[in-house]
């Protein structure tokens, strides 16, 4: 990963269901309610959880426009290679908002693969919180997603959290840096062995990070996928939010191939604060 240099309804219950559940038993499953179907952004607190960002892209912005319509964060890096190397962050050629979403296009362009990372709630973090984002994602050979939560400070050691991450022509997977354990050959992460998401080209879904003291979760459209292991290994520091689309792992200079194109798109990102 890089080390430098994220009105609609709330998640819903039947009037039916409601009525034959405690307040405390509605709520609860309403904080993992299925709302892959859902494409307004979700309003208001959870248990345990305080709202405090919600970005539903209801205001039209053209390629090289979205900095200007949503600030600078949301264009993201610029200029930059992407992890492999073999990609470069060029947000004015892949970024555009329309029809209510975030639209990245990966495409080749001045033989180079052109991708973006976004930051759609600031570069200050917080520490410990809920993330839940509403997307889809074309098969496209060659090119991976990464989002994930990254120490504000830039300093890897204090690990990184990344839900979903995968390539985009197969599964996606959760995973979580162990603070401390920086060598020069990279990261520990935790849990050992990966455990894939139902997540596949073509479908909308909903992915959640709980991230709090000694835990990290990973949901995939309410439903639990996997979680971390080591509660000491846990982040403990600020994070930010990046939703980052780039070149596959295992990219090179002939793959992804010229010819590969696509598009991810990111219908509402919502954060909140953990309040237990």
């Amino acid at each position: 990963m890089l080390t430098g240099a994220t009105s609609g309804r709330a998640y819903q219950l039947s009037l039916v269901t409601v009525t034959s559940l405690s307040l405390v038993g509605a709520a609860l499953l309403a904080l993992h309610a299925d709302s892959s179907q859902v494409s307004g952004a979700p309003r208001g607190d959870l248990p345990s959880w305080r709202q405090t960002m919600v970005q539903d892209f209801n205001v039209r912005a053209g390629a090289g426009a979205v900095g200007g319509v949503y600030g600078l964060d949301m264009r993201g890096y610029d200029g930059l290679s992407d992890s492999s190397g073999f990609g470069t962050y060029t947000p004015d050629e892949v970024l555009s908002v329309h029809d209510g979403f975030l639209d990245f296009h990966l495409h080749y362009s001045n033989d180079r693969p052109r991708v973006a990372s976004v930051i759609p709630f600031g570069y200050s973090g917080q520490t410990y919180g809920r993330y839940s984002v509403r997307f889809r994602y074309d098969s496209i050979p060659g090119y991976k997603i990464a989002f994930l939560l990254w120490p504000a400070s830039d300093d890897w050691n204090e690990g990184e959290i990344d839900w979903p991450e995968g390539a985009l022509d197969g599964a996606l997977y959760g995973n979580s840096a162990i603070k401390g354990t920086r060598t020069p050959n990279g990261m520990q992460f935790d849990p050992g062995d990966r455990r894939y998401s139902a997540a596949r080209p073509g479908q909308w879904h909903v992915a959640t990070i709980e991230w709090r003291p000694g835990l990290v979760q990973w949901f995939l459209d309410g439903r639990l996928v996997d979680q971390t292991t080591k509660p000491g290994g846990v982040p403990d520091t600020p994070m930010r939010w990046t939703l980052q689309v780039e070149t596959a792992d295992d990219a090179s200079s002939t793959f992804p191939a010229p010819g590969a194109a696509g598009h991810v798109q990111v219908d509402w990102v919502v954060q909140y604060a953990y309040t237990p």
